[in-house]
């Protein structure tokens, strides 16, 4: 009984911990945006001033400039589900500050059975887990596929990134303790729901699916 106590407020705590990260991640982005609308009448006011002394290459530099910045503040993802577009695309905002490409492709319905803090959970540490593994490779060789979309009655996550060498069969991380209970973590949160969850290791890369019941 005392155990089961011990290991709900490890659990809790764990949850309560990764939600901050998350929410502290999405609105760093949030900010962004922001602050590049709050600069948008400056920016105008620049490019009337250049055009007023008939300067059409600074303009033009001008406009790919801000081209370029809106580019790293702008939504990458629109799933359809609000709180899975914001862990997405605040981790796809980390991903591209340390040069990772990523592809990805994902329709999420806007009511799932799995709970919002679950899925975020869950697509929070595969891609801390993927952008983990391709910080080891030199930067052209860094990339992260994701693919979400209902198959049926099941949500489908499939992600694989690249990664040096071969993951050990117990596919636990560098990180310690706290991030292998990440992993343990996303395990238990697909037998709550019923789900399946199968990984597998290749020379270079490392892959995740996932089946989660709706």
């Amino acid at each position: 009984m005392l155990f089961d106590r011990l290991i709900e407020k490890r659990v809790a705590a764990f949850e309560s911990e990764i939600m901050q990260k998350y929410y502290a991640e999405v609105e760093n982005m949030y900010m962004k945006m922001r602050g590049w609308r709050h600069d948008y009448r400056h920016h105008i006011q620049t490019m009337k001033v250049h055009a007023a002394h008939g300067e059409l290459g600074e303009i033009a530099k001008y406009l790919d400039m801000l081209d370029d910045d809106l580019t790293n503040v702008e939504t990458v993802i629109k799933t359809g589900n609000r709180m899975a577009d914001a862990i997405l695309n605040s981790k796809l905002s980390l991903a591209a500050e340390r040069d990772i490409r990523v592809k990805a492709e994902a329709k999420i319905p806007v009511s799932l059975t799995v709970s919002a803090v679950d899925l975020c959970i869950i697509i929070g540490n595969l891609l801390d887990n993927a952008m983990e593994a391709c910080m080891e490779l030199e930067q052209k060789e860094r990339l992260i596929r994701i693919y979400i979309e209902m198959k049926g009655n099941y949500l489908y996550l499939a992600l694989t990134n690249t990664a040096a060498g071969k993951k050990k069969k117990e596919f636990r991380t560098k990180k310690g303790e706290g991030h292998g209970f990440g992993l343990s973590r996303i395990d238990a949160i697909v037998g709550k729901y019923g789900g399946y969850v199968t990984r597998a290791s290749e020379d270079g890369a490392f892959s995740t699916e996932i089946l989660l019941p709706q």
